[in-house]
């Protein structure tokens, strides 16, 4: 196996910015072995995983937190974890084009520099929280660019997370004022968010309602997490307009011994070809 941290200018952000990149061992017997390099000439390209980050974290934080790089060498899938900042994965309205990032230089670059397919059916993304709403996001505004999407615990109404946060904290809160900062910095008025392409719910009926072909989705969330009032939301609304989508719910709150164990089943369920 490989993992790589690749460090490089973007144009859309404007700035130098950072991912690690995994990628997974050729299988080859010992009889095989010496022909490692004519395996590489041969033009293989990988099935490919982005693997998008909290609001609190960076993209070294699957690797610190889980063991993502043993589990994606059993699956032989390539894994990008790029750093997003608080940009809840969207073009900020007081910040960087985040979104256009994710959506168009990010994945050009990085299979300018590694291995990875571009074939629709060989990539995916997936998320947790701030990441998880950033997975639904690209998949449901890119339909013909990712086959599946996963969201653990994600934050996918941010209006209504802040509002339940509230209702559990002191009113004036030093741990609230942060959330809604971010939140502004990221949407500008929470309340026009309804109907817009920061709405998933709005995004779902859309792509439900065209021709294109819709990512697989897969959303998980544990009972005893904040966030799990928005997911058994937005889970009702997706399977009321039929799209097909995995849930899993069960004991568990907003913390990585929870995502460490649902990271290896989004990658057991993943439609990756062999």
């Amino acid at each position: 196996m490989a993992l790589m941290e690749c460090k490089f200018f973007s144009r859309k952000l404007m700035l130098q910015t950072s991912m690690f990149v995994y990628i997974p061992t050729p299988t080859m017997d010992d009889e095989n072995f010496g022909r490692l390099q004519q395996y590489f000439e041969e033009g293989k390209k990988y099935p490919t995983l982005y693997l998008l980050h909290g609001l609190s974290d960076d993209h070294s934080a699957w690797l610190r937190n889980t063991s993502i790089e043993r589990y994606a060498e059993a699956k032989k899938i390539a894994i990008v974890m790029p750093a997003a900042d608080h940009s809840f994965y969207t073009d900020m309205a007081y910040g960087k084009p985040y979104y256009s990032y994710f959506s168009e230089e990010l994945p050009q670059i990085a299979r300018m520099l590694f291995p990875l397919s571009g074939k629709r059916e060989d990539n995916f993304v997936a998320g947790l929280s701030m990441g998880g709403y950033g997975a639904f996001k690209l998949a449901l505004s890119s339909p013909d660019k990712y086959a599946a999407a996963a969201s653990l615990s994600g934050a996918l109404n941010l209006y209504k997370v802040a509002n339940s946060l509230a209702q559990k904290m002191h009113k004036g809160s030093p741990t609230l004022l942060p959330l809604h900062q971010v939140a502004k910095n990221a949407f500008g008025d929470m309340g026009e968010l309804s109907g817009t392409e920061h709405d998933l719910n709005y995004l779902a009926q859309r792509v439900k309602e065209s021709n294109s072909e819709i990512p697989k989705l897969y959303q998980c969330c544990g009972t005893e997490d904040y966030v799990y009032e928005v997911n058994k939301d937005f889970k009702e609304f997706t399977q009321k307009i039929g799209l097909d989508l995995t849930y899993d719910e069960g004991p568990g709150g907003h913390d990585w011994d929870y995502w460490d164990t649902q990271i290896q089943r989004v990658l057991k369920w993943l439609p990756v070809k062999s």
